[in-house]
């Protein structure tokens, strides 16, 4: 979640982010054995996912070197800047706003109602609380209670259409 974002990262990070007229959705740093990998799930302004790949790999040369400048990771590190994608991270309170109507799955940081997992139609987000229906339930989970929330992406016919030709 974007407010889980460590505030020394999200303070080195975020401006790049900025700078190249993008917003920072989510910064994510998983420890390991091996490598670590800094997550950087970045969109513009507009919310729309269309983040080209050089947009990302620019954005990417230019975290990497304040990083490695800074030693700001003090382990061999992985980076990995992208857009959020089909399965949309929903990580900011405006990303919720944006996605009432559709399908969404959140996982809570602990049990809520007696179940943390929750796969249904996001039916409304006001004052901090998302409302959602699951199985003709609706439960109300509220934004800090959220570990983990993606969109839920719904292939169509649309989707795999050939282009017609000219």
């Amino acid at each position: 979640m974007y407010s889980d974002i460590p505030a020394e990262l999200g303070a080195l990070v975020e401006p790049v982010v900025v700078d190249h007229g993008l917003e920072l959705v989510d910064l994510e740093l998983l420890k390991g054995r091996g490598p670590w990998v800094l997550r950087v799930i970045v969109d513009t302004t507009e919310g729309d996912g269309r983040v080209s790949i050089e947009r990302c790999a620019a954005l990417s040369r230019e975290i990497g070197s304040l990083l490695d400048a800074t030693d700001s990771i003090p382990n061999r590190y992985q980076l990995e800047v992208s857009s959020p994608g089909l399965d949309r991270r929903l990580a900011r309170e405006k990303d919720f706003s944006a996605a009432c109507g559709q399908e969404v799955s959140i996982e809570t940081r602990r049990p809520l109602g007696g179940r943390r997992r929750f796969r249904g139609l996001l039916r409304s987000f006001e004052a901090g609380v998302a409302r959602i229906v699951v199985d003709k339930t609706e439960f109300e989970i509220p934004f800090g209670e959220i570990g983990r929330a993606n969109l839920i992406y719904h292939f169509s016919r649309d989707d795999f259409a050939r282009p017609a030709r000219a």
